[in-house]
């Protein structure tokens, strides 16, 4: 069922009159409501402006987008950063520029859509098949170099934190890239992210895009890869004709380092609470670190509606595809929040 609302839904949302606790969306660190984080994006919004939408190609040129994009890319690990005005874009610029003869795209299961084109190369059902195809194509005669795409975090459990099977493809040979939408900003050392564990797997080459909306609470994204490729990357139309992300955004990013790390504390309290809360686990799909909680029993969304409680529940990304039901904690939920959450789930009864 959707909802339309009026203003930005934190710990609460109201429905025709009626408060609900809100445990959906993706605002982790429940950054967008907070008034000091508000504050400092006001702050900058002063002094840069609203937006910004010349070319980072053009004559004049912020000297924040440079800053912000060696603290990401020393948050996480990589040689070097770029960022743009949304994570899809950042997906769809880096999809876009290896499919060309030169490689061949495979899509690891549940891959999001951000990372894919419209032609018809079809996404692995499992990592078994992933890894017969690859190895086919590296056996027969074609010298493209095969590229792999997948989603750190799908919500399923079978990437992060493990990665089990990405392991069983020949990662010595294949480019891989990854959508950490989901991670950036939430897990990894400080924030920063899947590119460490990814990288210690040893892949032929790695690349990172990732939305900073979720995890960071600005509008922007950003590609994480080595000085070489970004070199390239940078040198294409697609990189100069896109307008960049807002600098206001950047410069909120940069001067909020110690209400991020608070946030991630909150986080992991309410995920420990929520955790020792439940009876029964194994009702939910759900990665070590992180605070989505999947599930497929449709009547249990309605149950928890009744009681006062809404969580994400639609099919994405379009009507034709599954439904995704998922309770999703956040900084911005109370102790108490996360106790009458886990008491109505420990209440309930499947039909």
């Amino acid at each position: 069922m959707a909802h339309y609302i009026d203003n930005f839904p934190g710990r609460e949302i109201t429905i025709k009159g009626k408060n609900y606790l809100y445990f959906g969306g993706t605002s982790y660190l429940g950054l967008q409501t907070d008034e000091k984080f508000q504050d400092t994006l006001i702050k900058n919004i002063k002094k840069y402006g609203t937006n910004y939408g010349a070319s980072r190609n053009s004559n004049i040129r912020f000297s924040i987008y440079k800053k912000a994009e060696e603290h990401l890319a020393h948050l996480a690990g990589s040689e070097t950063c770029v960022t743009l005005s949304s994570g899809y874009l950042a997906g769809q610029f880096v999809a876009q520029y290896f499919n060309t003869s030169k490689y061949k795209l495979f899509y690891a299961p549940n891959t999001h859509s951000a990372l894919h084109l419209a032609t018809n190369i079809k996404q692995a059902v499992t990592f078994a098949s992933l890894n017969i195809a690859v190895r086919e194509h590296l056996e027969g005669k074609s010298k493209s170099t095969p590229v792999v795409l997948l989603d750190s975090i799908d919500f399923s459990g079978a990437h992060y934190p493990d990665f089990e099977g990405l392991k069983q493809l020949p990662l010595e040979k294949v480019i891989l890239i990854a959508d950490d939408s989901h991670g950036i900003g939430v897990v990894g050392s400080n924030g920063g992210g899947v590119f460490g564990t990814l990288k210690s797997l040893g892949p032929k080459e790695l690349i990172v895009c990732t939305s900073l909306g979720k995890g960071f609470g600005i509008q922007a994204g950003a590609i994480f890869a080595t000085d070489n490729r970004m070199e390239q990357l940078l040198q294409t139309p697609f990189f100069g004709g896109a307008s960049p992300a807002a600098p206001a955004y950047l410069a909120t990013l940069l001067e909020s380092g110690e209400l991020y790390s608070d946030k991630r504390k909150s986080l992991a309290k309410n995920r420990a609470s929520f955790l020792n809360g439940l009876r029964d686990k194994k009702r939910f799909n759900f990665m070590q670190g992180h605070s989505a909680f999947s599930y497929s029993d449709h009547t249990f969304t309605d149950y928890l509606y009744k009681q006062g409680v809404i969580v994400t529940d639609f099919n994405y990304p379009n009507e034709h595809a599954g439904l995704k039901s998922r309770i999703v904690l956040s900084a911005h939920h109370t102790k108490s929040d996360i106790l009458s959450l886990a008491a109505l789930i420990n209440a309930y009864k499947s039909s």
